[in-house]
């Protein structure tokens, strides 16, 4: 199971009324080689309680894409030799 099916689980306990609590339980009853941890969960529901109710993965910063280009390894190859 991967881990967009496993926010979809817990996104549904939580429309379903259920605790953290009870849905670490059921999950562990259900998928115990795949159950994630307590803290995995309550981040989970506070983003839903935000009203945030995306189960995709956030955009993370960093390095552009484009940075690497044979233009710019050129531009800084020539930099370092001078």
């Amino acid at each position: 199971m991967d881990k967009k099916e496993y926010r979809v689980l817990i996104k549904h306990c939580f429309l379903e009324g259920n605790n953290t609590v009870e849905t670490k339980t059921w999950l562990d009853a259900e998928l115990p080689d795949t159950a994630s941890g307590k803290l995995t969960i309550k981040d989970w529901y506070a983003k839903f309680r935000r009203g945030e109710m995306s189960t995709e993965d956030d955009e993370r910063s960093g390095r552009p894409k484009e940075v690497v280009t044979d233009e710019n390894i050129k531009k800084i190859h020539k930099t370092i030799l001078n």
